[in-house]
């Protein structure tokens, strides 16, 4: 996929993370995946992230991200396979270009290991990963890795195949000075922990995407709290947040 189209992809809709299964002794097991994510490819997300953030990323090898991001686009049909990715720039770059060849869509650029980064380093990092693919890159914004407005503009300038800015960290002053900096040269994604929660916040910020937890198991109510926010019914979220969220 082109990265302008995966720009437009991850504007458009609802978006979210298959959770990764292990069997008993811990070792990933992708024909659980595999029937995961075509069962939630039938539903219009508009992107599942692979090996993501809440998708473990974290408990697999650079090589079982691969196998998973593979596993996805086997059975995901039409729907795009965002692949997790990270680490230190290297190992970052390294996963990168094997993610492309697996057949992602995308990149999901998480913080890098442990330590934090001055704005200098962290744009070094996201360039490196960007100029290593074709594919398109959103970054993630959250943890250690906290890019500024002005280095975000910055790298926009250099890396025509980043697409997005996703925010986990949750600072709205943060968040708004970035989509009014920014404007439309990015799409933007809330990846606060159940996002819906703060979906009404990050959609007045400028935000009109997210990734969703509750797809995984509710996709159906998922898509109606995305309707609803959408068409700016808070008689809807309201109800939503009460009984459920």
């Amino acid at each position: 996929m082109h990265y302008l189209e995966m720009k437009k992809a991850i504007g458009a809709g609802l978006l979210s993370f298959p959770v990764t299964p292990f069997d008993a002794e811990g070792a990933l097991d992708l024909a659980t995946y595999r029937t995961h994510v075509g069962w939630l490819s039938q539903y219009p997300a508009t992107a599942l992230f692979a090996a993501g953030g809440t998708g473990e990323f974290f408990s697999l090898t650079p090589a079982e991200v691969v196998d998973t991001v593979r596993a996805a686009k086997e059975v995901a049909g039409d729907t795009p396979i965002i692949a997790g990715c990270g680490y230190g720039t290297a190992m970052a770059v390294e996963l990168a270009k094997a993610c492309e060849d697996a057949g992602a869509d995308g990149l999901l650029l998480l913080p890098q290991y442990l330590v934090g980064a001055e704005q200098e380093g962290l744009f070094a990092r996201v360039k490196a990963v960007c100029d290593a693919v074709d594919i398109g890159v959103i970054v993630y914004n959250r943890d250690n890795s906290i890019i500024t407005a002005e280095t975000l503009a910055k790298l926009c300038d250099v890396c025509p195949n980043l697409v997005g800015f996703k925010d986990g960290h949750g600072n709205i002053e943060m968040v708004t000075k970035v989509c009014t900096v920014i404007g439309d040269r990015l799409s933007y994604i809330g990846g606060m922990p159940t996002a819906e929660v703060f979906a009404k916040a990050y959609k007045a910020a400028g935000v009109t995407t997210y990734s969703s937890a509750i797809f995984n198991f509710l996709p159906q109510q998922a898509l109606d709290f995305y309707d609803a926010l959408g068409r700016d019914d808070d008689a809807a979220m309201s109800r939503a947040l009460t009984e459920f969220f």
